[in-house]
């Protein structure tokens, strides 16, 4: 990063959740950064020992632990001069550090940092999609903050951003009604997003019946955590794309599709008005959308996900089966209806997938114990994050009550 002076200094990083995989991941984008980057906070909510463990080697200003408990088991044993942060605000904190902020942490526990960073005029490195997608009116509105800029870490959305261009986004950040939602560059005549197709691509509802933990969390092409695995075995997670595409980029919702592409090297397209399509393309590998992000509008050297194209051999593409995975259409649905349905969808979702993953429901239950949740949405106006929170909660305890009901089966 280059000052007005003309001297070099590297830009300085904040990562919230920088012990799960995007956190970890980021911190060997900035080892392999040149000194280009460098981390000046770190934060997760209990893993103590890794955090002590990155604290040593990176030994940033700061480090943020949630849980005060962890964070009591920590005292004492950072590196001379980092501070430590403690307590539910202590991650929000994280927020307000460095040049640009990474937002790695899991769940709708993300939203604060979000809009922290926003509100404080940074740049978010967005890997939490989430918050965006929960909190979507409260988001907007702190993005309208001068100097706050979105840069999204997924990487359908990273290849999004990239084929719309520098000078699109310049456009769409100073847009003077950015607080009520991004407008669509009217050259974009819809967006693709590609999905892998999970662990039971082509798989029909009766042979999903039996499935079992283990093999929801075998995804062909991305290693990721559970939560995130789960999601992409039942396309929830291309639901929440599309979701949050419309949300970054202001394209209504008719002109956002899903291709099912099982290679994952093409990661997202946008075809304009005139027929062409621009697509971006690389190995799957997180290191390249963090590393985009984080230093972005430059590159950094190393190439992450860089292709052999005489043996690349072929790219296939099929049509999702919405029928057979429910929560694609489920997501469509919340996102029609708009107001408080997101983050309806989004805590069913994280409810289901919790109770998943400690076998209290079957794989099929998670798409039923959504649907019955937006069923019983009750639409609520969006306007802070208490807000956000309270119908997170109301539709937590619908999730729960829907799942208790089917534990056992």
């Amino acid at each position: 990063m280059t000052t007005p002076g003309g001297s070099h200094r590297p830009r300085r990083v904040s990562l919230a959740g920088s012990t799960g995989s995007i956190g970890t991941q980021a911190i060997d984008v900035v080892r392999r950064s040149g000194g280009d980057l460098e981390v000046v906070a770190l934060g997760a909510n209990r893993s103590v020992e890794a955090l002590l463990a990155q604290a040593v080697e990176l030994r940033p200003e700061v480090v943020a632990v949630g849980d005060e408990q962890a964070a009591s088991a920590l005292a004492g044993r950072l590196p001379k001069g980092i501070e430590l942060l403690a307590g539910p605000s202590a991650l929000v904190a994280l927020g307000e550090a460095g040049d640009v902020v990474l937002n790695a942490v899991v769940g709708f526990a993300g939203l604060p940092v979000t809009v922290s960073a926003l509100r404080s005029g940074r740049r978010l490195a967005l890997a939490n999609k989430e918050s965006l997608i929960a909190g979507a009116p409260v988001v907007q509105a702190a993005r309208a903050t001068p100097g706050a800029e979105i840069v999204p870490v997924d990487s359908e959305h990273c290849a999004i951003h990239q084929c719309l261009g520098p000078a699109r986004h310049a456009a769409l950040e100073a847009a003077p009604d950015l607080a009520q939602g991004p407008q669509a560059d009217p050259s974009v005549r819809r967006l693709v997003v590609t999905a892998s197709g999970g662990p039971f691509r082509g798989r029909t509802r009766a042979e999903l019946e039996q499935v079992e933990l283990a093999d929801a969390l075998a995804h062909p092409t991305w290693t990721m955590g559970p939560k995130i695995t789960v999601d992409s075995s039942t396309l929830m997670n291309k639901g929440l794309e599309v979701i949050e595409a419309r949300e970054l980029f202001g394209v209504p919702l008719e002109r956002i599709e899903v291709v099912v592409h099982p290679q994952s090297i093409v990661h997202s397209m946008v075809e304009f008005r005139d027929g062409a399509t621009m697509a971006q393309l690389s190995l799957p590998d997180m290191r390249l959308p963090i590393g985009y992000a984080l230093s972005y509008p430059a590159r950094l050297d190393e190439p992450f996900g860089s292709i052999d194209w005489a043996r690349l051999g072929r790219l296939d593409f099929e049509p999702p089966d919405p029928a057979t995975f429910r929560c694609l259409s489920l997501a469509y649905e919340a996102s029609r209806l708009g107001g408080s349905a997101p983050a309806w969808l989004n805590a069913a979702n994280e409810v289901a997938v919790a109770a998943f993953l400690d076998k209290r429901l079957r794989w099929l239950q998670i798409a039923e114990v959504v649907e019955e949740v937006l069923d019983e949405h009750r639409p609520s106006l969006l306007a802070e994050v208490d807000d956000v929170l309270e119908a997170d909660r109301a539709a937590r305890a619908v999730a729960e009550a829907a799942v208790e009901a089917r534990s056992g089966r």
